[in-house]
């Protein structure tokens, strides 16, 4: 499935010494992932390439940090700390779950996965910061243009490590769900014994046009390996990222999870972000999501940790494939109440995709994000009404032959006569029983596939 990393000239630091190590480093992966491939040799040949692979990467380190250190890197303490914790922890972890598991397919996997994952984005990100090319633009920003700061930042990240061109779609992401998505969520501690819970959202297809295209990744799929490489990545990223939060004292990584849409989406509900971005990188989607120390909590998922990352992958990648192999029917409900929005989630979402909508504006954004099969639209709300969203679903073309059912609390005959006059798919009393609206759901969707 893996061929080989693939070396751009952008990967360049513009250091001779460094550009030949991290070459060199890049073919030795290769060759890990060649020798994987012959089983009759998988087992002696990886164990004699990950020594190697070791040794190079503590060489490398030391003879990076001796230039860092000649030139007087402005960074070179906290760059020193990113490679200790690599050369103390993670190496030594993996090379343990090889050990354990008789350097099964799997533990090999995890091990190019997150080598992979963490060579690309160490490279991409803080070995480009070296020479201070890509850090002069960031120094004149004012500390408390914080949003503008965090969207330049992203923007520019994205560039120097993928070239992509992106741009903000949203300054307030709403949590909308967007086309497949994975969503990785990590918790930092603080100075102050704080914690902060970052939350990055990758479109499926921005991983695989992304890590999965660096690493030569032939298919269209998502893998044990691919979300490993991408794990590491995105954890340089934020890293990155970090060093242009204002006001922040955020230090090392405590805990890490996979989330599936519903757990994010209940964390978003449940707290009030910092941050709250969404960005179209022309490749894929990815939101960044931010949230401050005091608002965090414990318990969203399981915790990543070397021992069960394997484990927790593969389940996850699991529950994807089995959520797309039976998807439910996707159904966004419009209203202004709070109240009406969870109940209406309360009752539908053991058997449909519910989407949430507080306004015209959100909803528009969401069925661009994330077309449903069926949008239940409050008729009497401030701003934009019912009619006037209705007006904007039917302008767009692709839009245009969206269901759209209408939720009104008027049933005088008056208000009957405008509601059906607009000619939507249909239209509910909030004074029905609640089991009787999911009826009508119900039997709209078995006529629809009748």
């Amino acid at each position: 499935m893996y061929n080989e990393i693939v070396w751009k000239d952008e990967y360049n630091v513009g250091v001779d010494t460094i550009d030949k190590e991290h070459k060199r480093l890049f073919k030795i992966i290769n060759k890990l992932f060649a020798f994987g491939k012959e089983e009759k040799k998988s087992q002696w040949v990886c164990q004699e390439g990950i020594k190697y692979f070791k040794e190079h990467v503590i060489k490398h380190f030391s003879d990076e940090e001796n230039y860092m250190a000649s030139i007087s890197y402005v960074n070179y303490k906290r760059h020193k700390q990113i490679h200790n914790d690599f050369r103390t922890n993670t190496l030594p972890a993996l090379e343990r779950e090889l050990e354990q598991t008789d350097y099964s397919p799997d533990a090999v996997d995890h091990f190019l996965g997150v080598c992979t994952g963490w060579l690309i984005g160490h490279t991409l990100t803080e070995d480009q910061a070296i020479t201070g090319a890509k850090d002069s633009r960031w120094v004149n920003l004012l500390m408390e243009e914080e949003h503008e700061v965090m969207k330049k930042t992203i923007i520019q990240l994205v560039y120097d490590m993928f070239q992509l061109e992106s741009h903000l779609v949203s300054g307030s992401y709403g949590g909308e769900k967007f086309g497949r998505g994975v969503y990785y969520r990590l918790v930092y501690g603080t100075k102050n014994d704080e914690k902060w819970e970052i939350i990055l959202v990758f479109e499926e297809k921005l991983l695989i046009n992304t890590v999965g295209k660096v690493m030569g990744l032939k298919t269209n799929k998502l893998d044990t390996m691919l979300i490993n490489a991408s794990r590491y990545t995105a954890q340089q990223f934020v890293e990155r990222i970090k060093d242009h939060l204002p006001n922040t004292d955020i230090q090392g990584l405590l805990e890490e999870n996979l989330l599936t849409y519903e757990q994010f989406l209940k964390v978003y509900e449940q707290k009030k972000m910092q941050f709250s971005l969404l960005f179209d990188t022309g490749a894929g989607y990815l939101a960044y999501c931010a949230i401050a120390p005091h608002l965090l909590e414990n318990g969203v998922g399981t915790a990543i940790h070397v021992d069960n990352a394997m484990a927790e992958v593969n389940e996850y990648l699991k529950k994807k494939e089995k959520n797309e192999e039976n998807p439910k029917k996707k159904v966004l409900i419009v209203d202004d109440s709070l109240t009406i929005r969870q109940g209406m989630k309360e009752l539908l979402e053991s058997d449909y995709e519910v989407a949430l909508a507080q306004s015209g504006t959100a909803a528009i954004r969401t069925i661009t994000l994330n077309r449903p099969d069926l949008v239940l639209l409050d008729y009497e709300m401030p701003v934009c009404d019912g009619r006037q969203v209705l007006g904007m679903i039917r302008s767009e073309e692709e839009f245009a032959d969206i269901p759209v059912f209408f939720l009104t609390g008027r049933v005088d005959q008056q208000s009957v006569k405008n509601v059906i006059s607009l000619k939507p798919e249909g239209y509910l009393s909030k004074q029905l029983k609640l089991e009787d609206i999911k009826m009508h759901i119900d039997k709209f969707f078995e006529r629809k596939k009748a």
